[in-house]
């Protein structure tokens, strides 16, 4: 079999139309790289997929020709057999009363034996327990308070709970928390995590913790990080992590007993995770290298090294990784529980990256599910002639079918822990990847197909057993039927005002936007309202050599469409509060307003294709929240926002 035919086997599509209407056909060379890179697995005679038994509806396989009847079938469960039956005929009827859950099917006739997951899932993810309400969107390492060591921390974050409230929202959305490196603090890019299963450390408060221990060298260098209009992560870190270490050290030598057992607690419920977390932790400052390159031993996390690497010399310094991640879930689930305790309906929005750096812990952990060797992207189009590679790398689908789809699994239950919604960045992705090989160009990826039904029946499994509400961000062309089928599975859309607009540049009208999706103006990739309104984001981007892919002229007509749907639906001023006003109106559940926006913030949180020219990911709020209710027309933006408000006017 040839690369193409083997391609083709294994559901990669090797030659395509781009955005620009070109025809794609990739590289041979690029090609062998993305095969030798996935599991070499091609669909079983029999079944050939993952099985979806969906509550609520009949699920029906039909069997080809070939099968030779009569087809026995076994569906089985770590705890042993779940329900098992036989088929004579060419089609198998699944019942309809499986417990929800992931399983392994195995499916045989006289001559071969097949082995895939099947997916009992609820009909539907959970839809939440409101009808609408709205988010005080937050860049949380922005976030400035009279006591924070220089970039928002968790307990900012229950201040920014406490203000969501006053101002009548239900939640707070924040970018993503996934876990960096602690090696690497100017990496701060919360899209590229070591790890979504983890926290990113530099949120903790530390002078929360009951073992902290003033030090009047810290005190002394606090005052310019906390005066600073850009987040000094290397400073931040440089503090805490020393500051950690001190209050690990109290710990170890005497822990309250109280503290000591929910310490245990907390390892136990994140168990191996956890333990591998930390083991690899350890071993990459030992190293000081990628994992690839490590001793042979250490290249794949082996539970029984794990346990003796967890009794010999490094055995402190795994406890202090875990120690850190138990303080960082602590603090955040303490946030969470005060949104409860506030009546808020959603509490946390949290953010999920399409994927993780190649040389971290996820990476490392799931090499079958995870090929590091390839990079998450998107072919050229208009905006992008060269196309674009993230430098991510992705789930792949064989990987994620021979594993029960665990580590999707686990991935979205970290994300839900403490969330009452979250959003997956490049929902897409659950129905195909465009993969490109390490050394290549964008040009020459291709896109791989995911098993996209199990994919959304997982997802709506953990949203149920969470009470987590999911919204995907689909933006941009998606495949014909695609936002239809993830509606159907209850994953609510994600619609920003920038974008919905018809092909004569009009603002759509109320009644165009979803129920079940997430409305906003603008998001951290786009200008702020005060920067979009002052042409601000276009002078910027010209200012750095990039094309801001807008010229005045259009923008004068967008400003100018936007006061034609203002005043369609009698809102005569073109404020932000206008804009809410409009936006609170609509059908739509979700309405998320930034607090950049609300302060009259210029400058966007981040700009793509730029690394070091702007200050991406650092960029500070104007005022401490202490003062953000002096900066915000509450009386406006109740007023605004009423429809939907928790508050009273």
């Amino acid at each position: 079999m040839d690369l193409f035919a083997q391609a083709k086997a294994q559901g990669i599509q090797t030659e395509f139309l781009d955005g620009q209407g070109h025809r794609r056909v990739t590289d041979a060379a690029a090609l062998k790289i993305i095969l030798d890179a996935l599991p070499p697995q091609a669909p079983g005679p029999l079944v050939g997929h993952p099985v979806v038994v969906r509550s609520g509806r009949p699920s029906r396989t039909e069997l080809p020709a070939t099968a030779r009847l009569p087809v026995e079938w076994k569906i089985v469960a770590d705890s042993g057999l779940i329900a098992e039956g036989e088929s004579s005929d060419h089609a198998i009827d699944w019942p309809r009363d499986l417990p929800h859950g992931v399983y392994r099917l195995q499916v045989s006739d006289a001559s071969t034996a097949e082995d895939v997951p099947l997916i009992s899932a609820p009909e539907r993810a959970f839809g939440g327990e409101f009808d609408r309400c709205w988010l005080l969107a937050v860049q949380l390492y922005g976030v400035r308070s009279a006591r924070n060591w220089g970039m928002g921390d968790f307990t900012d974050l229950a201040r920014l709970i406490e203000l969501a409230d006053h101002l009548g929202a239900d939640g707070v959305g924040l970018n993503p928390l996934h876990a960096l490196f602690d090696d690497r603090p100017g990496d701060c890019s919360p899209y590229s995590p070591n790890s979504r299963l983890f926290l990113n450390a530099l949120y903790i408060d530390v002078e929360k913790l009951p073992e902290f221990q003033p030090d009047p060298e810290t005190s002394a260098a606090l005052a310019p990080l906390r005066a600073g209009d850009v987040v000094d992560y290397v400073g931040v870190a440089g503090l805490k992590w020393r500051a950690l270490r001190r209050a690990f050290a109290v710990f170890k030598a005497n822990a309250k007993p109280a503290r000591q057992q929910d310490f245990d607690n907390f390892r136990a419920e994140r168990g191996a995770l956890l333990s591998h977390f930390a083991c690899f932790e350890a071993l990459r400052r030992k190293f000081g290298k990628p994992w690839w390159e490590w001793p042979e031993a250490w290249r794949q996390p082996d539970d029984a090294r794990c346990a003796a690497l967890r009794q010999g010399a490094d055995a402190s310094e795994i406890e202090f990784v875990e120690f850190v991640q138990w303080t960082a879930d602590r603090q955040l689930g303490a946030a969470a529980d005060l949104a409860k305790q506030l009546g808020m309906k959603v509490g946390l929005y949290l953010d999920v990256a399409v994927g993780v750096q190649a040389d971290g812990f996820d990476a490392w952990n799931e090499q079958v599910a995870i090929s590091r060797h390839l990079g998450v992207g998107a072919p050229p189009d208009p905006l992008n002639t060269a196309g674009q590679t993230w430098g991510l790398a992705g789930f792949n689908a064989v990987g994620l079918e021979l594993e029960s789809f665990a580590p999707y699994r686990d991935m979205l239950r970290a994300s839900m822990r403490h969330a009452g919604a979250i959003r997956l960045d490049h929902v897409l992705g659950l129905k195909r990847l465009y993969l490109v090989p390490q050394g290549f160009s964008a040009r020459d990826g291709v896109y791989v197909q995911m098993p996209f039904e199990a994919l959304l029946a997982v997802t709506a499994e953990e949203s149920v057993a969470n009470r987590c509400v999911v919204i995907g961000e689909d933006l941009g062309t998606v495949p014909e039927g695609f936002r239809d089928q993830i509606a159907d599975w209850g994953i609510w859309s994600y619609l920003v005002m920038m974008f919905e607009r018809d092909d004569a540049g009009s603002f759509r009208h109320i009644d165009h936007y979803l129920t079940n999706a997430l409305v906003t103006f603008n998001t951290h990739d786009l200008s702020t309202y005060a920067g979009w309104r002052s042409f601000g984001d276009l002078e910027l981007k010209r200012s750095l050599g990039i094309d801001p892919g807008e010229s005045d002229d259009a923008r004068w007509h967008a400003l100018a469409m936007l006061d034609d749907v203002l005043r369609h639906h009698a809102i005569d001023r073109n404020d932000l509060y206008s804009v809410a006003s409009f936006l609170a109106r609509t059908r739509s559940r979700l309405l998320a307003i930034s607090l950049e926006d609300l302060l009259g913030v210029v400058d966007q949180p981040n700009i793509p294709g730029t690394v070091n020219e702007h200050p991406n990911w650092r960029r500070r709020l104007p005022v401490p929240i202490e003062e953000m209710t002096s900066m915000v027309d509450v009386a406006a933006l109740k007023a605004a926002t009423h429809e939907r408000s928790r508050a009273a006017l």
